[in-house]
């Protein structure tokens, strides 16, 4: 099978490898829809690891099923997601399961830019779900970057009515307003230094899309909930200046190791600021995205702005890594 391999952001080369084999319990998926997250043109991130398959929000077709499997039947359509918890351990017991070294080592093989991926039985028993009725392969593959969002409000504490700001509007960003929308957030607004982005920030939602200046406290005031989307120290610290007295910030994009943020200290402890920050998303935000997709809740559709063969992965790093024109870049594998 065809295999889009990862080596640096200007180096993905179409491979041939094996198709995988399963075992007892396993699933082998025929990929119909894979996105390419944020996260996979982090370089700093990823090329530690290379050579490797990237792919994880993946949406498809189940084609073998393993012995001893109950539930999945071939010619299923189905979302997975590539990290599970253990649901055993202390972190997964007290609720933060995505701090479980079992979600941190768990995978599908060989990764979502390939034509087939084998799902371990592990992923199969708390990774696997049904694309209902209505709902494509391509709307499923934001059920997983949707569960991240939302697992990131629910530890946050996100209220309705509550007056939210949106650092950053990239896809997770976007996401962030689509779901704030939804669940009844008061005010909505984002910065961004991108005009296409904040003008498609404005459609999907947001009250107020501005590009970050130094006044810009004083044109939209301070934010009960701010969620950081941008991987800059100096999202970061602008967040620290529009955060309300009692207000929360969400740290969801990360900054490279190394980089340093300036921390008003006593203006945070004076004020009561509450900082988290949050990675993955747990089953259970799993089975809620899905729902919002399926009930046209967060439509996603339209955050779809190109659709590419396996051959074209290359382009679609480019187009994710420029952040120029591009919201959701899908890659096909049997396109």
């Amino acid at each position: 099978m065809k295999v889009a391999v990862y080596y640096n952001n200007r180096d993905i080369r179409i491979e041939e490898m094996p198709r995988p084999e399963i075992g007892p319990g396993e699933l082998l998926l025929k990929v119909v829809a894979s996105g390419i997250c944020g996260s996979d043109v982090m370089e700093w991130y990823r090329v530690k690891k290379a050579p490797l398959v990237l792919g994880h929000e993946v949406a498809g077709e189940i084609v073998e099923v393993g012995k001893g499997v109950r539930g999945w039947n071939v010619g299923d359509r189905v979302v997975v997601t590539h990290h599970v918890p253990c649901n055993t351990c202390r972190y997964c017991l007290n609720g933060h399961h995505s701090l479980c070294d079992t979600l941190r080592t768990t995978n599908f093989y060989p990764g979502g830019f390939s034509e087939y991926i084998r799902v371990p039985a592990i992923n199969v028993d708390r990774g696997t779900f049904h694309l209902p009725p209505g709902v494509s392969f391509e709307e499923g593959t934001f059920v997983e970057p949707l569960a991240c969002v939302l697992r990131g409000l629910r530890i946050s504490g996100f209220r309705p009515s509550q007056r939210c700001l949106v650092i950053g509007s990239g896809i997770s960003g976007l996401l962030f307003v689509k779901a704030l929308k939804a669940l009844g957030a008061g005010r909505i607004a984002t910065l961004d230094l991108n005009d296409y982005r904040l003008g498609k920030a404005r459609e999907f939602g947001a009250d107020l899309a501005l590009k970050p200046d130094e006044a810009v406290r004083e044109r939209i005031g301070v934010f009960d909930h701010i969620a950081v989307c941008a991987g800059a120290a100096s999202a970061v610290e602008k967040a620290f200046e529009l955060v309300d007295r009692g207000g929360t910030i969400l740290f969801f994009a990360p900054l490279m190791p190394g980089v340093e943020v300036r921390m008003p200290f006593w203006d945070l402890w004076r004020d009561g600021v509450t900082m988290t920050s949050t990675y993955a998303g747990a089953p259970r935000d799993m089975v809620t995205a899905l729902e919002l997709i399926a009930s046209s809740r967060i439509p996603v559709e339209d955050m779809i702005t190109h659709r590419l063969g396996l051959e074209e992965t290359a382009k679609g790093f480019e187009l994710v890594e420029r952040a120029d024109r591009s919201i959701k870049v899908i890659i096909e594998p049997h396109r």
